[in-house]
């Protein structure tokens, strides 16, 4: 097993990353000194799979837990299905001295720790993200929210977890779709601030498509280390930490307009980094063998590079009311070349994306 530590001072956290390591839940929240009394928070399809698993181990290490299934999919990461962790803890009496277990995706992640960052103002809880997209991104540093109509991610806190339990082995019964999406996020990393992770991923396609134990491992380390790295920097977005929306402004957008569930984070955010190394190319940032190179590893991955068909001004209704936007200007997330990125800010959207839509 492998640990990464998140050091953010008394808000501090351990990545814990391996394969089988699922059952050993119980013994790590006891070295931690977690809650007696655990509500945990998952979705039918995985509580089916690993809810048993999960039960068991927490119950042998003395711990009592009831489970809480919430609806599968982006569409019901809502303030109604919100509503329903809240009714189920204040049902069952728990109180400031109980905890919170995330068991699923990352809308069972984002949503059930926005649920332990606001009930009684705030309880501990574990993220253990079970597919691997979120184990890559949502499950670390501590981002927790809900989705509204008119945005994604528009009603959120960001509240740190105890522990981040990744079991590799879970990610085996991912559809194929669902690993692509989460190897989308993978990418973002390299061009943002690792070109030989970018290398490392164009020569290991085969191996990640095959859901390879140890490229996984690998991938799955790396991707932690540099969103780590770069939270205990800064926590809650002042600056670098925004380097992480690579793609994402207008993967919301896609994700916001064509309703939420129908594509993939990963799949929304895959088009999003093409969208973005254009813009980059047009404003002289990067080459277009840069542009092919990120495309290419998209396309080899099994992921979209081109985005659905919506008019220019409903992109730009919809990123327009990203949460990134201050006083009507937007901060793009932009590289050079692959590797590195940066911010810039712009007043026009619309002429900045005609460009390159």
């Amino acid at each position: 097993m492998e640990k990464i530590n998140v050091p953010l001072a008394d808000r501090s956290y351990s990545i814990l990353i391996g394969s089988g390591i699922l059952s050993g839940l119980g013994k790590e929240l006891s070295a931690l000194s977690f809650p007696q009394r655990i509500a945990v928070i998952s979705n039918p399809k995985v509580d089916n799979l690993y809810g048993r698993a999960v039960l068991d181990s927490l119950k042998t290490s003395g711990f009592s837990p009831l489970m809480f299934t919430i609806p599968d999919g982006e569409e019901f990461k809502s303030q109604k299905t919100l509503q329903s962790i809240y009714d189920f803890l204040i049902e069952n009496s728990f109180d400031r001295g109980c905890g919170l277990i995330t068991l699923g995706g990352g809308v069972v992640g984002d949503i059930a720790g926005f649920a332990a960052a606001t009930f009684l103002r705030g309880i501990p809880y574990v993220q253990i993200p079970t597919t691997l997209l979120a184990q890559v991104d949502s499950s670390v540093g501590g981002k927790t929210a809900v989705n509204h109509s008119l945005g994604k991610n528009l009603i959120g806190a960001f509240y740190q977890p105890e522990m981040v339990l990744i079991d590799i082995s879970l990610l085996h019964t991912l559809e194929p779709r669902e690993v692509s999406a989460g190897l989308a996020e993978v990418i973002k990393y390299g061009v943002i601030c690792d070109y030989d992770f970018f290398c490392w991923l164009e020569k290991n396609v085969v191996q990640l498509r095959n859901r390879d134990v140890k490229a996984l491992a690998h991938a799955i380390k790396r991707a932690c280390q540099i969103k780590s790295e770069i939270v205990v920097t800064d926590e809650k977005e002042g600056s670098v930490r925004a380097f992480l929306n690579y793609g994402h402004t207008f993967g919301h957008a896609i994700e916001n307009l064509s309703g939420y569930g129908e594509w993939k984070h990963g799949e929304a955010v895959s088009v999003g980094m093409v969208v973005a190394a254009k813009i980059s190319l047009k404003q002289g940032f990067c080459t277009q063998q840069d542009v092919d190179r990120l495309t290419q590893l998209l396309k080899n991955l099994e992921l979209p590079i081109a985005p659905p068909d919506f008019p220019l001004s409903a992109y730009v209704a919809s990123m327009q009311r990203d949460k990134k936007v201050k006083q009507g200007t937007l901060t793009l997330v932009l590289n050079r070349g692959i590797g590195e990125v940066f911010l810039q800010k712009t007043d026009n959207i619309s002429s900045v994306f005609s460009s390159v839509l």
